[in-house]
């Protein structure tokens, strides 16, 4: 289980930062869902070249949430994880305002659930 504060402050905010692997100098805003107090988020664009592929590359990275950060791994869920139908509720829920509501639908689809990592503290 991440700290109390975490899980406040997703429940507070649309956005969280992430950095995948151990290169990286800066953060990117992604979107984070909690299922059963465990964490994940799905990556958007599905590119080579992205936090999530480094993840898959290293199996380490880092969270920002405020101004505390967190080291990480990260592994990625498999497509047939009964919790993929979960974890797609929870983002068609924590994302529904007007703005996000087209893309919460579109990461919500099954084809992104290749595309899921789960974090696990260090």
């Amino acid at each position: 289980m991440f700290p109390k504060h975490l899980y406040e402050y997703l429940n507070t905010h649309t956005l969280i930062e992430v950095k995948g692997g151990t290169t990286r100098e800066s953060f990117l805003p992604i979107w984070m869902v909690e299922v059963n107090g465990r964490l994940f988020s799905r990556s958007w664009n599905k590119s080579s070249r992205s936090w999530f592929t480094e993840f898959q590359k290293t199996g380490l990275g880092e969270i920002k949430y405020g101004n505390s950060i967190i080291k990480v791994r990260g592994k990625q869920l498999s497509a047939e994880d009964p919790l993929q139908p979960e974890i797609s509720k929870a983002y068609l829920e924590k994302y529904d305002q007007p703005a996000n509501l087209e893309y919460a639908r579109g990461i919500a689809g099954e084809e992104y659930f290749d595309y899921t990592m789960e974090f696990l503290e260090l």
